[in-house]
């Protein structure tokens, strides 16, 4: 098996301080959970952005901070920034974190349901983000809540928008979307192209039993407070903690960590595009 690639999603758009008081909000606690997290075994890093009053955004100039913090803390670290609509429905304002060139950033090739919200993303909108990718050079994540998704995703490479080896992410246990059971994780991970590779994102308590079974599927694995405030014990969870669990029922099974620049490897990102995003924070 390759090594396993471990993502955190640190902050999401929901979770506030009063449902976990780890949850990190401002740039200075998100880059020092990336430090903490990045010293733990982690290497890919789910970015989201919150406002002085803690509400998800999209401003860029938090991006930016965010950013800037990180990069000065653990610059080593693979940063995917988040394209989601629950900060905002704007086309352009989805699409700016990917203009500031991370090596990575989210995309959902479809619309499901989420609690309270329909999670739109209209055929319109994924073409248009689509060619921000393209134009850019920045690889998408392919979130997969629904499993239409990953052929959306693949008649988006047919039309020559994205390009393989593609990277999904199954998000699993949301409620109105697919559950977090094995058997629909072993299905989305057997409908992919071969030379796919993937992670598995189990919300509430399917994180740690699907970031077990991805492991030794040979898959990678995404955990953080953005999809799981909770440890298995129902004790508060922090970032470093659900990270330290991922590591030590890896090294239990018998599979290695991937180092950020082994991840880059196995995710076909270009080293030299590393810092792009550092030229953007001016």
């Amino acid at each position: 098996m390759e090594k396993l690639i471990i993502t955190v999603a640190l902050t999401g758009n929901v979770p506030t301080k009063a449902m976990n008081p780890h949850v990190p909000m401002t740039p200075k606690e998100i880059a020092r959970d990336v430090r903490q997290c990045a010293d733990a075994g982690a290497v890919l890093f789910h970015v989201h952005a919150r406002d002085n009053n803690q509400r998800p955004t999209l401003d860029i100039g938090r991006y930016k901070e965010n950013v800037r913090r990180i990069k000065e803390t653990a610059p080593e670290v693979i940063l995917q920034l988040s394209t989601g609509a629950r900060a905002g429905k704007d086309w352009e304002a989805r699409a700016n974190p990917v203009r500031l060139f991370p090596e990575m950033a989210s995309f959902t090739t479809g619309s499901n349901n989420l609690p309270g919200i329909v999670y739109e993303n209209s055929p319109q909108f994924i073409e248009f983000l689509a060619g921000v990718f393209k134009e850019t050079g920045v690889k998408p994540e392919i979130e997969v809540f629904e499993a239409g998704m990953i052929n959306n995703a693949l008649y988006l490479q047919r039309r020559g928008l994205i390009f393989p080896p593609l990277h999904f992410d199954f998000v699993l246990g949301a409620p109105g979307s697919m559950p977090g059971s094995v058997k629909n994780l072993m299905f989305l991970s057997e409908s992919i192209p071969p030379g796919s590779t993937w992670s598995v994102a189990g919300i509430g308590k399917a994180e740690i039993p699907l970031a077990t079974a991805a492991i030794v599927m040979g898959g990678h694995v995404r955990v953080g407070l953005e999809d799981n405030l909770f440890m298995p014990d129902g004790s508060p969870a922090t970032n470093v903690k659900l990270v330290e669990k991922v590591v030590r029922i890896a090294r239990e099974t018998g599979r290695e960590i991937a180092s950020p620049e082994e991840a880059r490897r196995i995710l076909s990102l270009d080293p030299a595009r590393k810092d792009r995003i550092v030229s953007m924070l001016d």
